[in-house]
């Protein structure tokens, strides 16, 4: 019997650094817990309710060409996969004795090493990092001479999301990036830096260096790397100063209306931007998520409905970490009120136009989006799934009302730039099937061997094209959309363990819900551990596996099963969708999510608990190797793996906030990736290939 993928033995105290808590997110796990809701937890299945097994029997698949914008129906084998753990046949994921088709690759061990680690037979370099000018004028780098002006034409900070996009005809080697810039850390960023007083000028330079990146990005013909193609006419920075179109049935409401946009339409800037989607009719989608820390002042309100409302999305009393509010009012509560409520949106980008105006598409709802990644129902309706990161938060689908028109012509373009306007936005409630005494926070499975049940899809709000329409008692169709996590708390959403990216599967139709960790979970005036979120104190998270009703996407009903619990495969608490623990990798916190061209999922990680850097994964979701986990890559130290893309002859990973870790700053760095001692630490995308020009994983 083969032996366990090793952990690693070296003391390490694991998980985010303060530092990331301070500049990602704000130290929200630090604060109390915005949802205070007495939402009851995942508890027996009630009188009435589809039994998990009617629905899985029933559930179908479907499927997306997403490159082509098609659907179809591919059986009912995943469904009953599901059902029956798994075993279903599936060529495509059914591997060898050297694993699954598309994992059969020398898992990585877990490290600490202050590099990316691949494995043997593959290699890797740098496509682009922080500071690496992508527009024409724009200087190159230099840490020591930074200006707004330059950063707002050069690549910006921590990387997230990316995407990438065929440019067309002719261009076969050449592809689109597109790249969020989630968040700033100064300290990493500045010399002597001072975090109680900013410059303006370094303030400019955060603002320029968050939001959107799109750069055309060279394939070489030999290996398969990718190199940036430097001030391509398609090249674009999107910051927190540029112009971004308030969409949907929130735009021109009084919530989101402030003294320099009257008609609440117009928005400067887009903040926080994490995981994402891309979309069937070649746009891109972009989650606004930690926006909350960048809003100061929240004592100042005193009107109860406002505090309220401030204190459900975790807009918190006093100065912020990077004191914006000095230098522009808008980020000052006291002084614009309303300028929060434009901020926690899905953005979606038209990266073939640089002239174009991004969206905020209010349909979608306002919460801490992780990502929003579509699918098409059998009649070419989008429906669009997305988690709200945070504990004891929710996940919810958008199912547009409208038809995906096909073709290249400006009026079908025109067109699909409406699909996320129309519809109704939902948010999800799970019921377990297992008693309740059988779940008691330690993780050991129920009896029946599985974490599973049925789930509803609870709608909140509809918008037509002549106005939308509230699902939930007390609250308007525009509070609803602004207020999103307030109208779900209503309906009595479940609460889970921070719902990161969401991803359904184009080759099954099954959607994979990532929660990442909850330590808050089953402590004293906490929700108790539940069928979906098995384990109190949850440090590892798990991975969701749901598979929707009645072949329809658009439905409200689904099933559920726990796909993946996370951490030590020597832990009993741990389980891999049935597969030998002695057979898998270590893994902890997952975070994003793809799929390879095989069907795999691959996984990111941020905050590994277990001692090892953070990583990415492959797994097996179909066939006998179903559960077959096995680790691809590690990041230097004090990184997360985030935005990865899985094509035939690459992987590409983006490497966020190396070296941040307690104490450090650009005078005491810890880390020297990715240029070597004596530089200033940069995030960056990563590109790894196979060295024998194969694809990967085959």
């Amino acid at each position: 019997m083969r032996k366990l993928l090793p952990l690693i033995s070296t003391p390490h105290a694991g998980g985010r650094s303060a530092l990331t808590c301070r500049y990602r997110c704000g130290d929200a796990c630090f604060h109390e817990v915005p949802n205070t809701s007495d939402n009851e937890y995942v508890g027996d299945v009630i009188a009435g309710a589809l039994s998990r097994r009617a629905m899985l029997r029933t559930a179908a698949v479907v499927t997306v060409a997403a490159a082509a914008g098609t659907t179809a129906v591919v059986g009912r084998g995943g469904a009953q996969a599901v059902a029956a753990g798994g075993h279903a046949a599936d060529a495509a994921a059914t591997g060898s004795a050297l694993g699954a088709r598309g994992l059969r690759f020398a898992a990585v061990a877990p490290n600490t090493d202050d590099k990316v680690t691949v494995p043997g037979g593959y290699d890797q370099n740098v496509v682009i990092r922080w500071g690496d000018p992508i527009l024409r004028g724009a200087p190159a780098f230099d840490p020591k001479k930074q200006t707004a002006a330059a950063q707002a034409g050069q690549f910006g900070y921590n990387n997230d999301f990316l995407a990438l996009l065929p440019l067309g005809s002719g261009y076969e080697r050449q592809q689109v990036l597109v790249a969020n810039h989630e968040y700033t850390d100064e300290n990493l960023m500045f010399e002597k830096y001072d975090p109680q007083n900013p410059t303006r000028e370094q303030v400019e330079i955060a603002w320029a260096a968050h939001g959107l990146g799109v750069v055309v990005v060279q394939e070489d013909h030999r290996s398969g790397k990718l190199t940036s193609v430097r001030r391509h006419e398609l090249n674009r920075r999107l910051t927190a100063t540029s112009e971004f179109r308030l969409a949907g049935p929130a735009a021109g409401s009084d919530l989101v209306k402030t003294s320099a946009d009257p008609s609440g339409t117009t928005v400067l800037g887009t903040l926080n931007n994490c995981s994402g989607g891309t979309t069937p009719w070649g746009t891109t989608l972009h989650g606004e998520e930690n926006v909350n820390q960048y809003f100061a002042n929240a004592d100042s309100a005193t009107d109860p409905v406002q505090v309220a409302r401030l204190k459900r999305y975790g807009i918190t009393p006093g100065a912020t970490e990077r004191k914006w509010e000095r230098f522009d009012k808008r980020f000052d509560v006291a002084q614009e009120p309303n300028e929060v409520n434009r901020f926690g949106w899905v953005v979606e980008l038209d990266p073939y136009d640089p002239q174009s105006t991004p969206r905020k598409r209010t349909a979608l709802g306002r919460f801490k989006h992780e990502g929003a990644q579509p699918r098409l129902t059998e009649d070419g309706r989008p429906v669009v799934y997305m988690g709200d990161d945070e504990r004891f938060d929710y996940f919810y689908k958008f199912v547009s009302g409208k038809r995906m028109k096909k073709g290249t012509s400006r009026a079908a373009h025109e067109h699909n730039l409406t699909l996320l306007d129309e519809g109704t936005l939902y948010v999800a409630k799970l019921t377990g099937d297992s008693p309740a005494a059988e779940i008691d926070g330690t993780g050991k499975l129920p009896a029946d061997g599985w974490f599973d049940g049925t789930g509803q899809w609870i709608p909140l709000a509809t918008a037509t094209a002549d106005g939308a329409v509230s699902h939930v008692e007390g609250m308007t169709a525009e509070e609803v959309y602004v207020f999103t996590r307030q109208a779900a708390d209503k309906v009595g959403a479940t609460k889970m363990d921070r719902p990161e990216d969401i991803e359904p599967s184009p080759r099954t139709g099954r959607v994979y819900v990532v929660l990442t960790n909850n330590s808050n979970r089953g402590l004293p005036g906490k929700a108790p551990a539940d069928e979906a979120n098995p384990r109190n104190a949850n440090k590892h998270g798990q991975i969701l596996e749901l598979a929707e009703h009645f072949d329809d996407p658009s439905s409200d009903g689904f099933a559920w099963r726990l796909f993946l619990v996370a951490g030590d495969p020597n832990d009993p608490a741990t389980f891999f969708a049935g597969f030998p623990k002695d057979k898998v990798s270590p893994i902890s916190c997952p975070d994003n999510v793809t799929f390879d061209p095989h069907g795999n999922l691959w996984i990111s990680t941020d905050g590994n608990q277990l001692g090892s850097h953070d990583g990415l994964f492959g797994v097996a979701t179909a066939g006998e190797r179903r559960g077959e986990l096995k680790q691809f890559l590690t990041v230097p130290r004090g990184a997360e793996t985030c935005g990865p893309l899985v094509q035939d002859r690459r992987v590409l990973v983006a490497v966020q906030h190396p070296g941040e870790i307690d104490g450090a700053s650009v005078e005491n760095p810890q880390s020297v990736w990715p240029d070597g001692p004596g530089k200033i630490v940069r995030p960056a995308v990563v590109s790894v290939w196979r060295t024998d020009g194969k694809n990967i994983g085959v």
